[in-house]
This record gives C-alpha cells, sequence and structure tokens, in this order.
C-alpha cells in the first residue's frame, strides 16, 4: 500500500507539471482524490467508461491517463459523465492525468520511449519549439525508409501508414507523438526528413509530398501508450505498488 498524495507529489515533480505548459483542458495532475490509500496502479491513455469500470474493480486504485476526465471540456454532469465520477467514487478510484509533460519527458516521455523502442543508432536531442518547450525529439540517423515503418509497427504493436514523400534513406528523424501531423510544414522547416507522429489531416499527406517529407502516422493512441506505462511503473518501483496496463485501443 501507498499513501496517495505522495505519489501524487513525486509524480508531479519528476514531470515538472508547473513548468510545463498545456492546453486548458488538460487539467495536468490529479483530477480525482480518494480516501488516500492506493494498493494498485493502472495505466491507460484514456479516462474513458470503459477503462474506468475495469480499473474501479480493484478498490483503493490509482489510474493514471494521457487524456483526462476533462479532455471535451466543461460538460454536465449527466450520462456517462456522471457514470464514470459515480463508478470512480463508489470504488475508491483516484484519477490522475499527464498530457504534453508526459509527451516531452526526457526518459519517461512517449516521445523519448517510442524512439528508445525503435533501437536506432543515432544523435538525439529536443527540437520543434512550442510555447517556450521543445514538444518532439529528433535523431540524426541511417535507416532506409521500409525499416524504419516496420521498427515503428513492432514499437507500437499496431499498422502505420506511410506517406512517402521524402528519400527512402532516412537521415534526419522527427518524432512527435499524438497528432502533429498538422505542424508538418513547420517541422519540415526544422530540416527533418522524415516525421513520425500518431495522425495528421486528410491535408498533411499530400502537404508532406510536396515538402519532400516522409511521415509515418503510427496511430495517434498507438503512440501514447508509452508515456502512461512508463510512469506507471516508475510508481511501482519506488513505492513498491503493482501496477497493470489497460488497453483500450481506439484504431485511430
Amino acid at each position: 500500500m501507498a499513501e496517495l498524495f505522495n505519489l501524487i507529489e513525486r509524480g508531479n515533480h519528476w514531470l515538472k507539471l508547473d513548468e510545463i505548459p498545456d492546453y486548458p483542458q488538460a487539467l495536468n495532475g490529479l483530477q480525482l482524490e480518494n480516501s488516500g490509500e492506493i494498493h494498485q496502479i493502472f495505466a491507460s491513455v484514456d479516462a474513458c467508461l470503459p477503462v474506468i469500470r475495469q480499473a474501479a474493480e480493484k478498490k483503493g486504485s490509482l489510474l493514471v491517463v494521457h487524456h483526462g476526465l476533462f479532455w471535451q471540456g466543461a460538460q454536465r454532469i449527466e450520462g456517462a459523465v456522471y457514470e464514470k465520477l459515480r463508478i470512480a467514487m463508489e470504488n475508491d478510484l483516484a484519477i490522475y492525468s499527464a498530457h504534453i509533460p508526459l509527451d516531452v519527458h526526457s526518459s519517461l516521455g512517449n516521445n523519448a520511449r517510442l524512439l528508445a523502442a525503435l533501437e536506432l543508432k543515432g544523435e538525439f536531442e529536443s527540437f520543434f519549439p512550442w510555447k517556450g518547450i521543445q514538444l518532439g525529439m529528433r535523431a540524426l540517423v541511417n535507416v532506409e525508409r521500409e525499416d524504419l515503418v516496420q521498427r515503428v509497427e513492432r514499437a507500437t504493436g499496431s499498422s502505420a501508414h506511410l506517406c512517402p514523400g521524402g528519400p527512402e534513406t532516412i537521415r534526419n528523424l522527427g518524432i512527435i507523438t499524438g497528432g502533429a501531423g498538422s505542424e508538418v510544414a513547420a517541422i519540415a522547416e526544422c530540416g527533418v526528413d522524415t516525421l513520425i507522429t500518431g495522425e495528421g489531416p486528410h491535408w498533411s499527406y499530400t502537404a508532406a509530398e510536396e515538402l519532400g517529407v516522409n511521415v509515418i502516422y503510427g496511430g495517434h493512441y498507438a503512440t501514447e501508450t508509452f508515456g502512461v506505462k512508463a510512469l506507471a511503473e516508475r510508481w511501482s518501483q519506488k513505492f513498491n505498488v503493482p501496477w497493470e496496463f489497460i488497453d483500450h485501443p481506439t484504431g485511430l
């Protein structure tokens, strides 16, 4: 057993929640308190009703997610919104969310963990300025395009979609997990010849072709499972509490 606020204090410190900007609806940190005792940690991408139902089966649990309870903004507490809160509170389930801080963290982040899972040799650094931080990671590599697509699919456990707009031999790779496809023009200006992201709008494909950039769309969900797993594992090691991943893929 661990004390909830000890975990929360440590997690906030690791992720530097007070320093990392985000969208208002992210509301990073503890979103729903419980009685204070944590016997089990669950990790998942979204604080959706099926995930909360599963996490609530073991009382005294903490659910850490990437997209929290308030991602869709202020809503009336009725229907599924009511059910999520009711089930969580009746079963003593605490909920913690971390969005951009869990994308950009140098060791726990989605970008860093996905890059590590690709098992590439090269020089790695942060890149792509956004609101005073660097939103992605880049690597100077030497890898064939088809090989990289296969590496992405192995890392995510999901099929990837390729826009072959750039070179077959990749030298300058950029990674921004989630929905960064709409930034393809600005990313190309950074000198990246290949971008790995989760998804993008329809026009990002043709824009990438015209810009001479490869884009590997690995899936929004699939590219954002890494950070919540890493944070849950870190908490588990620090506080000796078991953790488990709840897989609820969207296919997007």
